[in-house]
């Protein structure tokens, strides 16, 4: 059985002490870390498949570290959930402006963040980045035929939505920042301005009648399943 590897970075030793024993209890193999500089040392020594993150450490903050794990390359496909005692919306928005996957409030049940660990990872592992189809929930997207499904009713897009639906649904764990789906969806040669993404988001949620895909106020996109 391939055992799925965490890395878990907390200042706080009983965090650190409860967390892991329920991960492990779960099948994970936990690392931990008490630092940002020593979460960092050991994310490119380990390559997890998930970093839990805490937010305020001494020395290097959570935010800052996020920050430098995306920066690495082999750490592209990690999924880093924060998880923190600050619950305000602006310090949730900073820490998926910083690249986190997902933001947990530290003042969680053990077993509710070990379901929600469970749920990312197997979700992450159904999707590849090479699918030529994708399946979301009733959702299927054909990218092959240019066709979306749904519910069993067949749509076809123009090619630039179906091009931003399918890059929005090629990882669900992931908030797109508009600069990105700009880059991706229209390239560079092509002068749009971000108005264009809003324009075509909302032609999506009509068309389709998704309301799954969420909008995080001066950041990006994200499909939620």
């Amino acid at each position: 059985m391939n055992q799925k590897k965490i890395l878990l970075i907390d200042d706080e030793e009983d965090i650190l002490e409860i967390i892991s024993y329920n991960l492990e209890k779960e099948g994970y193999l936990v690392t931990t870390a008490n630092n940002g500089n020593e979460g960092l040392i050991k994310a490119k020594e380990l390559i997890p498949d998930l970093i839990l993150l805490d937010v305020m450490m001494p020395e290097k903050d959570g935010i800052e570290t996020c920050q430098e794990l995306r920066q690495i390359k082999e750490l592209q496909n990690t999924l880093i959930v924060f998880l923190s005692a600050r619950s305000e919306e602006f310090s949730q928005l900073a820490g998926f402006q910083a690249g986190a996957n997902d933001y947990v409030v530290k003042i969680i049940k053990p077993k509710i963040l070990i379901s929600k660990i469970n749920a990312l990872l197997q979700l992450t592992s159904k999707v590849s980045n090479d699918a030529k189809v994708l399946t979301i929930g009733d959702l299927v997207i054909d990218k092959d035929n240019v066709k979306v499904t749904k519910n069993g009713q067949h749509f076809l897009l123009p090619k630039k939505e179906f091009d931003l639906l399918y890059l929005l649904a090629s990882n669900t764990e992931k908030v797109f920042k508009r600069e990105e789906i700009l880059e991706k969806v229209w390239g560079n040669d092509v002068v749009v301005g971000e108005r264009t993404i809003d324009v075509h988001i909302r032609r999506l949620r009509e068309k389709l009648g998704i309301n799954t895909i969420q909008t995080l106020k001066g950041i990006g996109y994200k499909l939620v399943v």
